[in-house]
This record gives structure tokens, sequence and C-alpha cells, in this order.
């Protein structure tokens, strides 16, 4: 594997801002487009009462593609495989009234938040901007159960080099889950990839809230070579969040 250095997930809040000049709300691929071109995102995930959040964190890049059956993000063109998931985005109220932006002047977009009813329901919403040019993290809105998450990690900004990941868990706590990325050094129990320069397999640990549940190593030189294999129970930890979290009365 080449050497390589890695992105820090930022904490840092980004302002949700887009060039509107109407008063009716965004939908279908138009909210994707409007998501890319005009950096719509949340900036911090916001939990809702009875839902389940579920996150990525750790390197370049990375996307949730698969929860169950459903297909998410594709890793084919990098975003959301059904516009329809994507949360529905609206001119924000001022007064009263639409707030109507030239292009001199900018105005505020709220996103639909609205409970999810159906226990197969699944929404994303715009985070950040990706360590990568041109591309968004979303993160994944579900209703507490047990599920099959796949999740693509880009550790280098190169999205011909993919570390492909999944499991299975039982999200049955509603919340917010990250999983987090991170390269292994002899003698650390964990390191940041943003200084990472050594060879050694990713890793990659279950938050839920500010405490590891589980842990899983890519492994090298086994029988399971290549695949990523939790390495047993681990004891709870908890650390300061890398992402903020903003919550919903």
């Amino acid at each position: 594997m080449n050497k390589t250095r890695f992105a820090v997930w930022t904490s840092t809040a980004i302002a949700v801002t887009l060039l509107l000049s109407g008063c009716q709300a965004l939908t279908g691929y138009q909210q994707i487009d409007k998501a890319e071109s005009a950096k719509v995102w949340t900036g911090t995930i916001k939990p809702i009462a009875d839902e389940v959040n579920i996150a990525c964190v750790g390197t370049y890049h990375c996307e949730i593609v698969k929860i169950d059956r459903t297909m998410i993000i594709s890793p084919e063109t990098h975003r959301p495989m059904n516009a329809t998931m994507l949360v529905a985005m609206n001119a924000a109220r001022q007064n009263n009234k639409i707030r109507t932006g030239t292009k001199h002047s900018q105005a505020a977009v709220t996103m639909d938040m609205t409970p999810l009813i159906h226990n197969n329901a699944i929404k994303i919403v715009p985070l950040s901007a990706s360590a990568m040019p041109n591309l968004i993290n979303y993160y994944a809105r579900v209703k507490p159960a047990k599920r099959e998450v796949h999740v693509n990690f880009y550790p280098e900004n190169n999205l011909g080099y993919v570390e492909r990941f999944a499991m299975i868990h039982d999200f049955a706590s509603p919340g917010t889950y990250q999983l987090r990325a991170y390269q292994k050094k002899p003698g650390q129990s964990s390191g940041s990839l943003l200084d990472s320069a050594s060879p050694e397999p990713l890793c990659v640990e279950l938050y839920q809230g500010n405490t590891v549940q589980r842990r899983f190593c890519k492994q090298i030189g086994t029988e399971h070579q290549g695949e990523f294999v939790e390495t047993g129970s681990v004891k709870a930890a908890s650390v300061p969040s890398k992402v903020k979290v903003k919550a919903k009365v």
C-alpha cells in the first residue's frame, strides 16, 4: 500500500446556504444538484426521537452504500441512488415571507426532518463537504432494528482505492452511531489517519454516542487476509465526539 496522508474529520459546523429565486421546495434530483452545487449541508447530526442516525468518518471520503437490501449511495456516481431518500429542502421563512435571493444574495435553507413513520423507511441527510473535491458526506436516518450496513471507505485521495466494510448490528437503541476508520500503528490502540504513513491495516470502530461498541480490523497474513474481522469484545470507553450532534426537540 502506498504511503499516504489522510484527512481529519472536521467538527466545524458548516453554514447552510443556497441561492434561491423562488419559494418552491426542492424535490427529486433537483435536491441532489442543489446540495452539490450550493454546498447545502446540515454541518451537524441532528438526533430525532425514536430514530437511529448512522454516519461514517475517518478517511478522505466514505459512503454508506447499502442498508439491508436498500442501496443508499452509488459507488459509481457517489450520489444518492434514489432521490426520494434525500431529505426535502425548503427556503427558510422570515416574518411569514419567503426570503428570495438574487445573484448577490443568499437565502437560508431548512431541511425537512419529519420523523420516520415506517420501520423500513430510510432518509439520507447531507452532512458536510468531503475531503475529496465535489463530493458530499451523507448520514442515514432509520428506525431502531437489527440491520446490515455496507460502507465504502476511501483512505487515499483516490476514488480508485476503496476499502469495503460490512457488518450486521442490532441498532436497538435510538441515537447516533458512527463507523470511524483509523489505521492502527504498532504500540498504539488507534491513530489518526492524518499523520499515518505506515502500511498498517485499516480498522473500523462502531461508536454509539461517544462509546466504542465494536472494533473490526483488516487482516494481513492470516487465513482471513483482506477481510475485516471483529477483534473481540471492546471495553466500553468514551471519547470526545469528532462530529457535532445537535439535539432536536
